[in-house]
């Protein structure tokens, strides 16, 4: 009778330990599967970048929208650099958890740009064709990392300079644009590729 007993106190006890055994393997494997580790500062960054080509190339940003967004990536950016400057090249705990803060608003706005009623139109003439061409270009350029954050908010900004004179153009001739117009409006175009041109070819990168 006491070896039954013996026996039976003995499977209880294997019974008891041999799922928590299971449990604890099951947890530490799960823990230790690398697609479970967040995305990186600089990872983030490609992709938001990545984001704001799309929605270049597509229209869904307009160039003041992109010019907003860019400049604030353009001062993430700089903090980023501050804060590595002053810790021998790493960021702390703190730094990153500011950091990805600061993306995560970002993130934010780049999906409420990209879906609201403001879309690029370009139009069908030399003009529009020219416009699209540009953005395109810069598109390119945010894509590949040719293009820093900031030569990015800064050729926008020349865009959307050269939209606004467009736009006051067509609306002081009735909705058309003279020849004059057109030669002007060329003319800060022919600018514009041009500095496109420099800043993809300048040796910095993203």
């Amino acid at each position: 009778m006491k070896t039954r007993n013996l026996i039976l106190s003995a499977a209880a006890v294997v019974a008891f330990c041999v799922p928590s055994a299971f449990a604890q393997q099951s947890d530490t494997s799960s823990t230790a599967t690398p697609t479970d580790k967040p995305a990186t500062i600089a990872q983030r960054k490609d992709n938001q970048q990545d984001r704001i080509a799309q929605g270049i190339d597509s229209g869904q940003l307009t160039a003041g929208e992109t010019k907003n967004l860019e400049t604030k990536e353009a001062g993430v950016n700089k903090e980023e650099h501050t804060m590595r400057s002053e810790d021998d090249g790493h960021l702390t705990s703190a730094d990153r958890t500011t950091l990805n803060n600061q993306q995560n608003h970002l993130s934010n706005q780049i999906y409420d740009d990209k879906h609201n009623a403001n879309t690029a139109h370009y139009g069908d003439g030399e003009i529009g064709q020219r416009r699209e061409n540009q953005q395109d270009r810069i598109a390119q350029g945010v894509k590949s990392g040719q293009l820093t954050a900031g030569e990015t908010s800064r050729l926008e900004n020349r865009e959307q300079g050269i939209n606004r004179e467009a736009s006051a153009d067509r609306q002081a001739n009735g909705g058309k644009l003279t020849g004059e117009d057109k030669k002007a409006i060329n003319q800060s175009q022919n600018r514009t590729s041009r500095a496109i041109y420099r800043d993809k070819h300048n040796g910095r990168t993203r």
